[in-house]
């Protein structure tokens, strides 16, 4: 899980608790009911608006989004300079004994069209096609907590008017006025809860990791293109390091020796969050 994700539930976690815990007990909090009608009618309208098997794929998305390796488009550039220039000097049709040891399914790909011999329109519009294919499946998996965080607020409303359904049915019984009260509010309570501080964030990460991970892609395609074009490599590695921001271009300006102490900082940092 990377930091920032880790840092966000904890602080929230203890703002919730300690706001609970000052001004009463966290029993108060407490309702099966609630948890019945918002939690268990959220799921039930999920699996009402999506097939199973589209659920059990988002969930390993949205897992892998969170578990994953943050992308370096940086250390990518550095492996394209380098597939450049033993272009530059033994021909393109070198570059297949290094595909065994690209990780990148995507770049691996692209190269191989490249040492294929294919024709550059041909190469983008097929690349374009898995980036296209790559966006639609990342949307269907922010899709599925956007449309979370939009049901759950409605089934706490729900459990809003049962309780005070409720609650107008029990105004002769001063005893039920109070059970009917309290889940009239804790429903909205957990919706709000479950949509603002589960589902949207989650969602809005998954968008953002996947913007991330189509602008790699761009950047990828540009890169073998200037390749196959037998393009100058410092001309590619200039191009290609407008697609980082400026700290990951500070980053990639490094000294070695100085980015192999901070990878190790990082590595210490990754096993603390695990």
């Amino acid at each position: 899980m990377d930091l920032a994700t880790l840092i966000g539930i904890i602080i929230g976690i203890v703002c919730i608790l300690a706001t609970i815990i000052m001004g009463g007990s966290l029993l108060t909090f407490w309702s099966i009911a609630g948890v019945f009608v918002v939690l268990g009618g959220g799921i039930a309208s999920t699996l009402i608006s999506y097939r199973v098997g589209e659920i059990g794929k988002m969930i390993k998305v949205a897992v892998k989004a969170f578990t994953g390796k943050e992308l370096r488009p940086q250390d990518t550039i550095k492996l394209l300079v380098d597939l450049s220039l033993k272009a530059r000097r033994e021909g393109l049709l070198s570059l297949e004994a290094d595909q065994e040891e690209i990780d990148d399914n995507f770049l691996k790909q692209s190269l191989q069209l490249v040492v294929d011999g294919v024709e550059p329109e041909v190469i983008v519009e097929s690349m374009d096609l898995e980036i296209e294919n790559m966006k639609m499946r990342h949307s269907r998996g922010s899709g599925i907590f956007k449309t979370m965080g939009t049901l759950f607020p409605a089934w706490g409303m729900i459990g809003t008017l049962i309780g005070l359904i409720n609650l107008l049915q029990s105004l002769d019984d001063p005893s039920a006025v109070g059970p009917a009260m309290a889940l009239a509010l804790i429903t909205t309570f957990y919706g709000s809860l479950l949509a603002n501080f589960i589902c949207n964030p989650i969602a809005n990460k998954l968008a953002i990791k996947s913007k991330e991970e189509i602008q790699e892609k761009r950047m990828i395609i540009e890169g073998i293109l200037s390749i196959q074009s037998g393009e100058n490599p410092r001309i590619l590695e200039h191009k290609l390091k407008t697609f980082l921001s400026p700290i990951q271009k500070e980053d990639y300006d490094k000294d070695p020796e100085e980015e192999a102490e901070d990878d190790k900082d990082n590595q210490a940092k990754d096993a603390v969050a695990e």
